[in-house]
């Protein structure tokens, strides 16, 4: 950690509060156009400092791997969920989003006292919650999640490139380059991929 940066501002407010058990939930690939969407609820030692740890868009993809397991190894309780494509397109990506990030912080225990949300919305989380605008980049908790969110969604979609090697996901991760532009445009959508997120493509 950066000495000028305090990952732990918001964190101790609530503590200071009486919150005990503080957890922080993002997500992973809710702008792609395959794939499930991905969210992350961890919950840190209060006060823990991992070094390098930052929003997980700012970090190498070793980076984000190394930090992933030092995250799953000190956390106090830590859980990944996601939403399918068809989840996606059933209920929409903010939506769905809400259903990964629910999923995530039913699986923790002890179960989360409070959740701090990365965002500005969070009308869909059923578990006491607050938003914290850029909070991948401001909270310790937040942007533990963001990693192993992120993490959690490119080993998936490496994954899946096995099963639809023509789509090379192991490349774009499912998000709109000119490469999964122009195998769609080759191929066609699969199965795996986010049916309302192609229209424009028609």
């Amino acid at each position: 950690m950066t000495q000028e940066m305090d990952w732990w501002a918001f964190e101790r407010v609530f503590a200071a509060d009486g919150w005990r058990v503080v957890c922080g939930v993002d997500e992973a690939g809710r702008g792609c156009l395959a794939g499930p969407v991905f969210a992350a609820a961890v919950v840190l030692p209060f006060g823990l400092e991992i070094d390098g740890l930052n929003d997980s868009k700012l970090l190498t993809p070793l980076r984000r791997e190394a930090l992933f397991d030092v995250i799953t190894e000190k956390a106090v309780t830590y859980a990944v969920a996601s939403a399918s494509a068809a989840e996606v397109d059933a209920v929409n990506v903010l939506n769905a989003t809400f259903l990964a990030m629910n999923r995530a912080v039913e699986k923790l225990s002890p179960q989360a006292e409070l959740v701090l949300v990365d965002g500005n919305q969070a009308k869909g989380i059923q578990y006491l919650c607050r938003t914290i605008v850029g909070g991948d980049g401001k909270s310790a908790s937040i942007a533990a999640a963001s990693i192993l969110a992120k993490v959690t969604r490119d080993r998936y979609m490496r994954r899946l490139s096995a099963e639809y090697p023509e789509y090379m996901f192991e490349q774009h991760k499912g998000y709109g380059t000119v490469l999964h532009y122009e195998m769609l445009r080759k191929y066609g959508p699969s199965s795996v991929h986010r049916q309302t997120f192609l229209k424009k493509m028609h």
